[in-house]
């Protein structure tokens, strides 16, 4: 994956919270939070999540957050430590994995404001965090895993995560393409709360529950955005990335299939229960995912109109 040097970023839409940041936020945990869903298997006693925790609306109808126990937090509250003050160019995302960051969430915010139309509102904030966060979910720690919040729209990353869980622990790829993907599948999600998917949302466990077509459906859109990113330009015009490759994608799929709910399970508990699953099976993530890529588009990525997913 290669950005063009010329190209301007624009670090408005991402910030960092530090170390362990403190108030703010709801006052539930974004464990409890009511219809969330089971996180994934512990390992050596740290609550995994399966790539992402979302926090489920159930109340039905429409976008928004629908989320009467958190509370949003605006941006004067976030005591950002200017981790991206520095990320100008294209050319300093192809130097820096912090500005690379930064252009993927403008190359995200740029196709899907495309895409939707009027219907597009930005994340909030793109967050990332060291140790522990507090949102307008609640309180969450690095443990959780990047997750996307409804309550206060916005994606925090703790990036520890791929080096720490994503490739130790569950063996999954180090390769340069794997945080985009996640970041792709994050604000998904966060379509997904534009659009009204999340008040589908009725079944929460098991291989073909709504709980695991949300899931697939980011990564579907995941894809869509893959698809098209080599043409998502800056506030000017500029294309914001030059080159993404074969080798880019296959990262993907691999993260995709490493986050498996059947591999996580076998990696954590020696043993696949399809009853508990809330993400979708390795087959299944990669699958959405390259019918996000190859057809590009949101009627494609219907999961929730699928027989079966």
């Amino acid at each position: 994956m290669r950005f063009n040097p010329k190209a301007r970023l624009d670090t408005r839409r991402v910030g960092d919270a530090g170390r362990g940041r403190r108030g703010g936020g709801g006052g539930r945990s974004a464990m409890g939070m009511p219809g969330g869903l089971p996180v994934g298997g512990g390992i050596g006693g740290i609550v995994v999540v399966v790539l992402v925790f979302v926090v489920f609306q159930l109340v039905g109808g429409g976008g928004g957050t629908g989320l009467g126990g958190a509370t949003a937090l605006d941006s004067s509250r976030l005591d950002d430590s200017e981790r991206y003050a520095a990320c100008e160019t294209g050319a300093d995302a192809n130097e820096s994995l912090d500005c690379r960051r930064v252009a993927v969430e403008n190359s995200l915010h740029d196709f899907w404001s495309d895409e939707l139309g009027p219907r597009f509102r930005p994340v909030d904030q793109l967050v990332t965090f060291t140790d522990s966060v507090q949102t307008g979910c609640g309180p969450a720690t690095a443990a959780v895993g990047p997750f996307y919040c409804p309550g206060d729209q916005r994606i925090y990353l703790d990036s520890t995560f791929f080096d720490d869980v994503l490739a130790r622990q569950l063996g999954g790829p180090q390769g340069g393409f794997v945080e985009p993907y996640v970041l792709a599948h994050e604000y998904g999600h966060h379509v997904q709360d534009l659009l009204g998917a999340m008040g589908k949302v009725r079944t929460q466990q098991g291989p073909q529950s709504d709980a695991v077509r949300l899931e697939l459906q980011a990564d579907c859109y995941a894809g869509m955005w893959a698809r098209a990113a080599t043409s998502t330009e800056d506030a000017d015009g500029n294309v914001l990335i030059t080159e993404l490759t074969d080798r880019d994608i296959e990262e993907a799929l691999a993260a995709a299939s490493a986050v498996g709910d059947d591999r996580i399970q076998q990696k954590t508990q020696g043993q696949v229960t399809e009853e508990s699953w809330t993400h979708g099976s390795a087959a299944s993530r990669a699958r959405w995912f390259r019918t996000g890529f190859e057809e590009g588009s949101l009627e494609a990525c219907d999961t929730f109109s699928a027989s079966r997913v």
